[in-house]
């Protein structure tokens, strides 16, 4: 899982959880009907939906309508830096982070050839404000969703936790980026940017609009999640004009396989005294404060990646004395730490895939920014939730 793929093989993070679930039922660690039990069906449940409806909101061409607005309208380098990391993480908080990076990274990069302008700095804005504005609520990302279903914390209550933490994080990462990349921002020249034609379709635009921002009040109203997204990404299956197979190619279908792998893995790691070790390391090393268990995550997160790193934690804070700031906690410093490193979050990988034949971003590169941005905001987490 640390390295992407087992060394040797074709085998991916997917196939990794894949075997990984077969070997602990072959070794009889766990059987069939308790490998069923401890797959969490609310978060493949709300990822499902959640993919259904960004998927055809992507396909109406929303979202490059929408953020090739706002980049046309930044006149200055500056002001086309902090748009794209606005609409990169403002669009993270509700539709998934990985989405808005898939989106933005081909626009941004045009744009900035079309300007003659140094493209790095503004895709790192694009990933690392995916990552930042992905922490403000249940629905920004993968972990998020798990945290909600394992926590029961609702909707508006984890948004209301995180969403300043989120604001905060987006103006220091512009401008870390922006200290880092002074020459590129030192001469504040008007940019000469002309209108880019997007094409759209109108009527799947405003069906989708509508079924989202209604997702999203429910959300807030209090609704369960999981039922929300799923119903919502049901309705908008329900059309005369796109042919559903396009609407299942955008799925992530080995997201959810992984998801479900995993689950059966750190099933079985349960069983054994790995929880009952961690708690004791907890009481050693304060890991139940903010500010200890953000850094403990932070790093267990850059070595196993985030989602598995928010699995290890699932036997072991419910037993805290305030469960639910503990959960916070660990949303908050398993997102963040994502910019870390490029291997930190998928968001990053994605946008360097994305460039890759235009510019390659070196793990140095990125880092030069990833590693001030990551301890300024989760600074400002730990800020927030102590």
């Amino acid at each position: 899982m640390a390295v992407g793929r087992l060394p040797g093989f074709r085998v991916d993070r997917t196939g990794a959880a894949i075997i990984g679930a077969s070997l602990m039922l072959a070794a009889n660690v766990l059987s069939v009907e308790e490998a069923y039990a401890a797959i969490n069906y609310d978060t493949i449940m709300l990822l499902f939906g959640m993919m259904i409806v960004v998927a055809n909101l992507r396909l109406s061409g929303f979202f490059a309508v929408v953020s090739g607005w706002v980049v046309e309208h930044a006149r200055r380098p500056l002001l086309l830096l902090a748009g794209t990391a606005l609409v990169s993480g403002v669009f993270s908080a509700f539709f998934v982070n990985d989405t808005m990076c898939l989106v933005l990274t081909p626009l941004v990069l045009d744009i900035t050839r079309r300007l003659g302008r140094n493209p790095v700095p503004y895709l790192l804005a694009v990933a690392m404000a995916a990552n930042v504005g992905s922490v403000a609520t249940v629905t920004g990302n993968p972990q998020n969703m798990m945290i909600a279903s394992f926590s029961r914390i609702p909707y508006r209550t984890f948004a209301a936790a995180l969403a300043p933490v989120a604001a905060a994080g987006l103006a220091l990462t512009v401008l870390v980026i922006a200290m880092v990349y002074r020459k590129e921002f030192r001469q504040e020249a008007r940019l000469p940017i002309e209108h880019h034609a997007v094409r759209v379709d109108r009527l799947l635009l405003w069906k989708s609009l509508a079924v989202s921002m209604a997702m999203v009040g429910f959300f807030f109203a209090g609704w369960p999640v999981p039922k929300v997204a799923v119903v919502a990404g049901a309705l908008l299956l329900v059309t005369r004009r796109v042919k559903p197979e396009k609407i299942y190619r955008e799925i992530d279908w080995s997201l959810l396989v992984l998801f479900i792998g995993l689950f059966i893995v750190i099933a079985g790691v349960e069983k054994t005294g790995v929880a009952a070790r961690l708690f004791a390391a907890a009481a050693r090393y304060h890991l139940e404060r903010t500010a200890p268990m953000s850094v403990f995550t932070a790093l267990l997160s850059n070595l196993v990646s985030n989602v598995p790193a928010v699995l290890v934690f699932k036997g072991f804070l419910p037993h805290l004395s305030d469960a639910s700031r503990g959960w916070l906690t660990l949303a908050m410093s398993s997102t963040l730490a994502g910019n870390l490193t490029v291997l930190g979050s998928v968001a990053n990988l994605i946008v360097l895939q994305k460039a890759r034949h235009v510019l390659k971003i070196t793990f140095w590169e990125y880092a030069k920014a990833g590693i001030p941005v990551t301890i300024v905001t989760i600074a400002v987490g730990i800020w927030a939730l102590c």
